[in-house]
Parts: structure tokens; sequence; C-alpha cells
């Protein structure tokens, strides 16, 4: 089973992608699965699940959460992180159930700014391989600190648009269910795949800052209002 664990929608205040777009996409590049991990927020979860059924395409719950030392991700979810300190969070998400990801931990402003090996207890996976950030070298020391410390290793596309889902994604063989790739990647069972996202993708989530994913969000607002 492949699937790209690392997606931004609109919801995200960073991102043009709406939640169509991602699974369509996700499923055209012979995907079988995404994950929803949008900044700080999970309000895309019901949309992304519309959308997932009717594509028939698995979904994981996700949230990017922002600390003062970096960002983590958070895999498996049942609700929102509430909590902001880098420790809470990642015992929050261990509570639900979830697992404790760390996205690009050393591509230079994004990277987590403490010391990893702090944490070593609370992270299951380290992101070996993100699509939207450009440099590989950086790819590499996630690595290196991946097979170092025992952690599995995972990749995303960190998508903010339609032009960068499935560029990253991550395997596990035989996997036949979400349960089964959760067991995976506990079980340090992953292969990492990916390449470099276009570089006019960077510009994206400026577009989305100056107001274009108002419009998106206002179309998605009045396509599920209650």
């Amino acid at each position: 089973m492949k699937i790209d664990l690392h997606c931004h929608t609109f919801f995200s205040k960073d991102s043009i992608l709406s939640s169509k777009k991602l699974i369509e996409t996700a499923k055209k590049n012979g995907l079988q699965g995404v994950a929803i991990t949008d900044h700080d927020t999970i309000s895309g979860w019901k949309e992304a699940e519309f959308w997932a059924k009717k594509y028939g395409i698995f979904l994981i719950f996700g949230e990017e959460i922002k600390t003062k030392v970096g960002d983590i991700l958070g895999l498996f979810l049942k609700s929102e992180i509430k909590s902001k300190e880098p420790e809470k969070v990642m015992r929050e998400i261990k509570a639900q159930g979830g697992i404790v990801v760390i996205p690009h931990p050393f591509h230079h402003v994004q990277r987590f700014k403490d010391d990893l090996t702090k944490y070593l207890s609370l992270i299951d996976a380290i992101e070996v391989f993100n699509a939207r950030q450009p440099f590989s070298f950086f790819d590499k020391k996630a690595f290196e600190f991946a097979k170092k410390h025992n952690l599995a290793m995972v990749a995303g596309s960190d998508a903010h648009s339609c032009f960068d889902v499935g560029s990253a994604f991550t395997e596990i063989e035989g996997a036949k269910n979400l349960e089964e790739f959760k067991k995976g990647i506990l079980e340090k069972r992953t292969k990492t795949f990916g390449k470099k996202a276009p570089l006019f993708a960077l510009f994206f989530p400026f577009l989305a800052k100056i107001g274009l994913r108002k419009l998106f969000l206002n179309r998605s607002k009045n396509f599920f209002q209650d």
C-alpha cells in the first residue's frame, strides 16, 4: 500500500488544494491513500472523508502542529491536538493511539530547533524525504538520523497544490488496510519513494496567503453547509 503521509488542503492558510483535488490526484497518481495533515486544524477532515469514500481510497486523519521548536505531525488521530509544547503534543498524539512523526527536521527555517534526541522515547518516525523542500542534503541528514536512532522512515509530498500530491509517498508491502499500514510503520517496515516537486509549486503558499484560498474555501463551505 502506498500513501502520501503529508498533505495540506485549503483549510491550511498556505494551501490552495481542495480535498476533492487532493483525493482525485492521489488516485490518479496510483496511490492507495493520503494523510490529511492541515496546519493546527482538523476542519478539513469531514470533507476529505467524503471524497475519500467517493473515490475509494484510504484516508489517514492527521494534523501538523506548530510548536515553539518546530512542527510535529500526528497521524491516525481521533481529535484535534490542543497542546502546543512539543513534549505535550507528542504525548497527546500518543494518548489518541496516534503516531508521532517529525517532518522536515533539518530543513532550514522549518527545521526542528531543539535536540531531537531529547524526544526519542516519544518519536515514532522521521520524515526522511520531503518533496516540497528543495535541498536533498537535508533529507539525507534526516535519513542518517533515523537510521542511527532506529526510527521508522517515512516520506511525504507536503503538498499545498495539486502539482505536489504523490510526489513522495510511503509504502508498506502487503498492507491491506490502515491498521496494517500503521502497524508497518511502527514495525519499521516502511519503504520511501519520492522526487522533488517542481519549483513553481513553492509559490502556491504565497498565493494562498494573499487570498486565493478564500475562493476555494467559500465554495467548500457552500457545498458542505448543513
